[in-house]
């Protein structure tokens, strides 16, 4: 099935939606001192002929969309204190979820919206997706709703996939968390020969991981000055993160609703994997509120793991008689140069 597209433009900037996972991207704000600023991601091989080799979800990788269950099952080994007891069910292994690798239904499409809708196969126990983007006509800025309807009383991990640009002078966006609790890291390998950070860690701050090799680096300056593809994550963090584009003058910030999404990921896709598409040269930050354990699926993120607290939970409860509606923004700011 062909992708196709919608595009809105309102006084503060211009944005694009396609029908493939409901990603939105490319963005274009317009600043109040007239400069135009494009902070997230589009992949570089969105027109390759040979993307239809991949994964449905990187065919046309960009932007923003939400990931419903957020991760995948997988046979994986786990570390010590980590379970894949939890929840599972079929179509539990898609990346992402469902609504990540297909393509979504167009609604009201309008001058001042944009609306989804993606529906699940049965047997799962999510039936529909709604999406409504919807650009701030007073500001640089838009506002997003998701609404997740299931089938059947069920716990899923959820996220929500943010995927930002970034240039190649190695430290040249600051990461600029709100306040959060602690930072961990992957219990293992997001790719084989690309780990960076101590696996299975955690610590106070963004600003000192240890390497493996034991040197201690700022996980809050992208991009990274060494090859990798990583995870951290941000547990109990208040729901707002800007990353400020030090080069460019601006800052992008995004806001939601912490008791929804009470952990931030970030994906350090920094030069690390070799194989087609990403070919040792792809540069993004993903910058991710989940209700999640990383990206490692229903099975782990429902059952007992180091990262699940009260207050930072890695899955949420859902009701077929109770519709869950979250809420979120992305909004861009003049910011100084350095």
């Amino acid at each position: 099935m062909e992708t196709t597209r919608r595009g809105l433009a309102w006084a503060h900037g211009c944005l694009a939606v396609q029908s493939l996972g409901g990603m939105l991207g490319p963005v274009t704000f317009l600043l109040p001192d007239g400069r135009q600023v494009s902070p997230l991601h589009v992949a570089p091989w969105g027109q390759d002929p040979n993307r239809a080799t991949l994964p449905p979800i990187l065919r046309e990788l960009r932007g923003e969309w939400p990931c419903v269950p957020f991760g995948s099952d997988g046979s994986r080994p786990l570390p010590k204190g980590w379970s894949d007891a939890g929840e599972t069910f079929a179509g539990a292994d898609v990346p992402h979820g469902h609504g990540s690798n297909v393509h979504w239904s167009w609604g009201d499409c309008d001058e001042r919206q944009v609306n989804l809708t993606c529906s699940y196969p049965d047997g799962h126990p999510v039936r529909q997706l709604c999406r409504r983007i919807v650009p701030d006509p007073q500001a640089a800025a838009i506002d997003i709703t998701l609404e997740i309807e299931v089938r059947r009383p069920c716990r899923l991990p959820i996220g929500l996939h943010p995927t930002f640009r970034l240039t190649p002078r190695a430290r040249s966006v600051r990461l600029e968390p709100g306040r959060y609790d602690e930072v961990r890291s992957f219990p293992g390998d997001v790719e084989p020969d690309a780990g960076l950070f101590a696996p299975g860690r955690q610590w106070s701050t963004l600003d000192g991981v240890d390497a493996r090799d034991g040197s201690l680096i700022d996980g809050g300056s992208v991009p990274l000055d060494r090859n990798a593809e990583e995870l951290l994550q941000l547990v109990g963090i208040d729901g707002v993160v800007a990353l400020h584009y030090r080069d460019e003058g601006f800052r992008a910030r995004l806001e939601w609703q912490k008791e929804h999404f009470p952990s931030l990921l970030l994906w350090y896709s920094n030069r690390g994997r070799t194989a087609y598409p990403w070919e040792g040269k792809h540069l993004a930050l993903g910058v991710e509120p989940v209700c999640a354990a990383f990206d490692l699926g229903p099975a782990v993120s429902t059952a007992d793991n180091p990262v699940a607290s009260p207050t930072a939970p890695t899955s949420l409860s859902f009701h077929p008689d109770q519709p869950f509606i979250t809420r979120y923004r992305l909004s861009v700011e003049a910011a100084a140069l350095g």
